[in-house]
């Protein structure tokens, strides 16, 4: 019988610390059900919503995970077994799974999709090609409605996801302003992504900052929320559009934040916000691939790897992605 290490959630987190609200824990793998897959996985995805899957919240965009379960997240890996035959075992396979050895899906319930296996890097399905660059593409093109010209603004520039925004937008034709934290990741924003303007909100004023926009902001991505949207919210143009990504500020919180204190300028400026998920735009994903396999391809869309090694180290790499340590995507290799 084959044995499969998992992470356990056993409590809701406080704060960052993890280490005392998950466990690894090993079982001895069941058969499978009618209609699973089990995955051999190679790679998981750490993104910043699965915090809010581990607190005991019940008004988010998915129910919480009921404690004692298998802390679940994006998996990347080979098919192990399979009684689903749209799946046979050796496919190269991407989808909601399970922190553990092995992910054992419904594909229905999972999104569960083969990818590409003929990439040079077949890790760039969590990275330029993967869920991240779907979000970047929607955001900024359909929920921002960038156009060429505009400004657009991305919070949490230089990671997973925002470093991506700020591609999507440049390659658009947009002008775009990333906000980060740091010398470091602003020297990237410009050097290798190509803002026009990078902002260091660690050191600098972002509202002064962004009241040197000509004209205003017109798109904002926003990854934060919070004091971050406040800075924003004065300084957009007339009919500017707010892209609701993420809330990175609220998500080590058990209530809800405080509503923006500059709400006031959506009514003052007649912007639109909206709040958007990727998983509502899953069934077009044939219609997204090729264009940002075409930019991929041609050095338009890149974004840095930022590998941890071994399952056992998942907290690691958890933690570093949630406190913005790191730059571009946080994942951690599991297996071959």
């Amino acid at each position: 019988m084959t044995e499969n290490r998992f992470w356990r959630l056993d409590r809701h987190p406080e704060g960052s610390d993890f280490a005392s609200a998950l466990s690894l824990q090993t079982e001895t793998l069941p058969a499978l059900g009618e209609g699973e897959v089990r995955v051999r996985v190679g790679w998981l995805s750490m993104d910043a919503g699965t915090r809010m899957w581990m607190s005991p919240r019940t008004d988010g965009y998915q129910p919480p995970l009921p404690l004692g379960s298998k802390m679940a997240g994006l998996v990347l890996g080979r098919v192990s077994e399979s009684r689903d035959p749209a799946f046979p075992a050796g496919t190269l396979v991407r989808g909601f799974g399970q922190w553990a050895d092995y992910a054992t899906v419904v594909p229905a319930l999972s999104g569960l999709e083969a990818v590409d296996d003929g990439i040079a890097d077949i890790r760039q399905h969590f990275g330029a090609l993967g869920m991240n660059a779907w979000t970047a593409f929607v955001g900024v093109r359909e929920v921002a409605a960038n156009s060429p010209g505009e400004w657009l603004v991305v919070s949490a520039a230089a990671g997973a996801t925002g470093s991506m925004a700020c591609q999507v937008g440049r390659n658009l034709g947009a002008k775009v302003v990333g906000i980060a934290g740091g010398a470091e990741k602003c020297r990237y924003l410009v050097e290798e992504l190509g803002v026009d303007i990078a902002i260091d909100y660690k050191n600098e004023d972002v509202a002064a900052r962004l009241a040197e926009v000509p004209g205003g902001v017109n798109a904002y991505f926003d990854n934060v929320g919070g004091p971050m949207l406040d800075a924003v919210l004065p300084n957009m143009a007339h009919y500017g559009r707010v892209a609701v990504c993420g809330m990175v500020a609220a998500y080590d919180n058990d209530a809800p934040l405080p509503g923006p204190a500059r709400f006031d300028q959506v009514l003052m400026r007649r912007l639109r916000i909206e709040g958007f998920f990727i998983p509502d735009f899953l069934h077009r994903g044939a219609e997204f691939m090729p264009i940002l396999r075409e930019w991929v391809d041609a050095g338009k869309l890149t974004v840095r790897l930022n590998e941890t090694v071994g399952l056992e180290n998942v907290l690691e790499g958890y933690e570093r992605m949630l406190s913005g340590k790191a730059i571009g995507k946080v994942i951690v290799k599991v297996g071959d």
